[in-house]
């Protein structure tokens, strides 16, 4: 078996001195896409954040395609190929959705899917329709799809990606699932922090759940969706 492109293992982070995660370990393979799963406030955004480097952290293991990233800020984290699409959708709002996927243009890098506008126009047509408008006469969902594919512009290796699902319109959670199947038909590794078990199963290979800032379970999304257990005890509301 090949070396995972992302190897987390004891993984700590603390906002101030709340202790948040406690010894969170998991992979991501070439061409995965692995869910990240759990309630409200388990710890999934800040797992996130840890890995780019935008909250306090330490880990015993924390290694992106070999090289290790505990002592690296997240500019340093996102030069060498980590893509992070927030839950919050940070697009520049007076800037119009070309200008928005310039800002977030990178050369290509080996070994991962390069993008270009108009690639990105076919991912997202909803957006190929506004190349000219402005973020801020978008509604939330064009704005998501705007977020991930300006990230996209980065060309990355892996994209960490928040909350793709939430609060979104059936439609555009489609859309969403579509795009990111085929972001791994691309070869693009994906670990992703979700809420909704239907999106996770539409598109994930392997899930990993947490409550309370620690894993609980770990394996592949046709097992979880079998496992009553599991996900009475950590994902029903």
């Amino acid at each position: 078996m090949s070396e995972a492109l992302l190897t987390v293992d004891g993984l700590q982070a603390w906002y101030g001195r709340a202790h948040i995660l406690d010894g969170i370990a998991l992979t991501v393979g070439h061409g995965e896409v692995v869910a990240l799963m759990g309630r409200n406030g388990a710890g999934k955004t800040t797992t996130l954040k840890a890995i780019m480097g935008l909250v306090e952290r330490r880990a015993t293991t924390l290694r992106f395609d070999r090289r290790e990233l505990s002592a690296l800020p997240a500019h340093r984290i996102a030069r060498l190929g980590v893509g992070y699409v927030p839950e919050d959708r940070r697009i520049f709002a007076d800037l119009t959705v070309e200008e928005n996927l310039e800002v977030g243009r990178q050369p290509p890098r080996p070994g991962a899917p390069s993008w270009t506008p108009e690639k990105l126009f076919a991912l997202f047509p909803n957006l190929a329709e506004m190349r000219g408008r402005r973020g801020t006469r978008m509604s939330g969902g064009e704005q998501q799809m705007l977020t991930l594919a300006r990230t996209l512009m980065g060309n990355p290796s892996l994209l960490l990606l928040d909350e793709p699902s939430e609060g979104l319109a059936p439609l555009i959670v489609r859309q969403m699932a579509d795009a990111v199947r085929r972001l791994k038909a691309e070869g693009l590794s994906v670990l992703l922090s979700e809420q909704s078990l239907s999106f996770a199963s539409a598109v994930a290979d392997r899930a990993c759940v947490i409550e309370t800032g620690r894993l609980r379970w770990t394996g592949t999304m046709t097992e979880l969706m079998t496992d009553n257990g599991v996900r009475a005890a950590y994902l029903a509301v």
